[in-house]
């Protein structure tokens, strides 16, 4: 996905998105009875869709969504793809045969989602994916791509028959007040979206998640391609590329574009379904090709270049990351550890929202970072206080301040830097503070 530098309009549908916040009293309320409901107004979209493939799970589902549409693509395929939440703009979620939706045809959508409504209460996420799947079942294409909003068994998405594949990648404690505070119970969750008679790829799991999604997978007569057994993958020794091996033999493969190691397990998650579907023939070119160009913004973006990134000292390194609970936190943690610490001082700016494990967060981070800028996210609410968030990195030992926003954070480590330890910088923590930045920086995902 790359990232142009033009600002688009969005007066028109943010002004209907609006009023469709209006229509229930809760952002989250987790049923498919009110999709139903307004699925048949509109004439049951959900049928009328080229093949699915449908990603559950807490970690690496976007990143997994957007390598398999590069793949597709780099087979010649049109590919429909829906994910959540966006960065900058709304229209990022719906991306039809290739291309963001553009206003026009969004405002429309969502005008007759809301006609289609009645006034009737359905929560905003439900009415904009029935607004996605309209969209998704007038226009041709040869692939749909869902990714599910949170959990699986009641997501919103969760309303196709039969998908030409479903996809659960790695499960982990997220959203505990909505799918339960046990691996146990959200694995039970994200299972939801398996279907008898529809292929099935788990990505790499704990022991607890996998017996669940085995159970469930068996309950529906379902034989899963589980990693580890159907599949596995491994980072070449001593050079760039990843080996990944399945039923259908061994592939020798370039690193993936995503940045960071946990990118090859992604891949190799995405190429695990492109091999377990039956719907399109893709060629080992077009893998290795989707390999070389596929974008997810906000998960290690290098901010490099950008103005931010021109207020720091010369030879600064300046990233950009979305992930907000412990696990993405291991996934920085190893980023970080990439780059030679001992000549870099590395810094932290961090906004994060109240509902996330803080502490799970940090934790991993403890004795790595040399100091947290601990920031507000405006306008959001349920945003932790900077001054909660940097209390909490205190708690566990790690160098923390506050400041007004990403700039004042920016500045500081500037004012501040030594000579000879040069900064790493790392925006992190809440994708809603990572489109505040992009849209700072005037990147604008396309």
């Amino acid at each position: 996905m790359a990232a142009g530098q033009k600002q688009i309009d969005t007066s028109a549908s943010d002004a209907v998105l609006a009023r469709l916040m209006s229509l229930h009293p809760k952002k989250i309320d987790l049923s498919l009875d009110r999709m139903h409901r307004v699925l048949a107004a509109l004439g049951n979209p959900e049928k009328k869709l080229p093949p699915v493939i449908h990603v559950a799970g807490t970690n690496g589902k976007g990143s997994t969504t957007a390598t398999l549409r590069a793949i597709a693509e780099a087979a010649g395929y049109r590919v429909h793809v829906y994910t959540s939440p966006h960065l900058v703009r709304f229209a990022e979620r719906i991306r039809i045969a290739g291309q963001i939706i553009n206003e026009e045809n969004l405002t429309a959508l969502l005008e007759r989602c809301e006609v289609a409504a009645a006034g009737e209460p359905i929560t905003f996420f439900e009415i904009t994916t029935a607004a996605a799947l309209l969209a998704f079942s007038e226009i041709p294409a040869d692939l749909c791509i869902l990714e599910v909003g949170l959990g699986g068994r009641l997501d919103a998405t969760n309303v196709i028959d039969h998908p030409a594949a479903t996809c659960i990648t790695p499960v982990s404690l997220d959203h505990q007040h909505f799918l339960g505070d046990t691996i146990e119970a959200i694995a039970t969750e994200k299972a939801g979206i398996i279907k008898k008679g529809c292929p099935l790829v788990v990505g790499p799991q704990s022991k607890l998640a996998r017996n669940v999604i085995s159970r469930i997978a068996t309950h529906h007569e379902v034989m899963p391609y589980c990693y580890g057994e159907a599949w596995h993958a491994e980072q070449k020794k001593g050079e760039d590329g990843f080996l990944f091996e399945d039923w259908r033999g061994v592939l020798d493969l370039p690193q993936p574009s995503l940045v960071g190691e946990h990118q090859i397990m992604n891949a190799a998650t995405a190429i695990a379904v492109i091999h377990a579907q039956k719907a399109l023939t893709i060629p080992e070119a077009a893998i290795k090709a989707g390999l070389g160009w596929v974008r997810w913004p906000a998960r290690l973006q290098d901010l490099n270049g950008t103005s931010l990134h021109k207020m720091l000292p010369e030879g600064s390194d300046l990233w950009l990351d979305g992930g907000h609970n412990p696990a993405a936190a291991k996934t920085v943690k190893n980023f970080i550890r990439s780059f030679d610490t001992l000549e870099r001082s590395v810094t932290l700016v961090i906004g994060m929202m109240g509902t996330k494990d803080i502490t799970g967060y940090l934790k991993p981070l403890s004795g790595l970072v040399n100091r947290i800028i601990a920031v507000d996210i405006p306008g959001e609410e349920g945003a932790a206080s900077a001054a909660f968030l940097a209390g909490k990195a205190t708690d566990i030992g790690i160098n923390a301040v506050i400041a007004k926003d990403v700039t004042m954070a920016i500045r500081m480590i500037t004012d501040t830097a030594r000579p000879g330890r040069t900064p790493l910088v790392l925006i992190c923590g809440s994708l809603y503070l990572a489109g505040q930045v992009l849209r700072d920086v005037k990147i604008y995902p396309t």
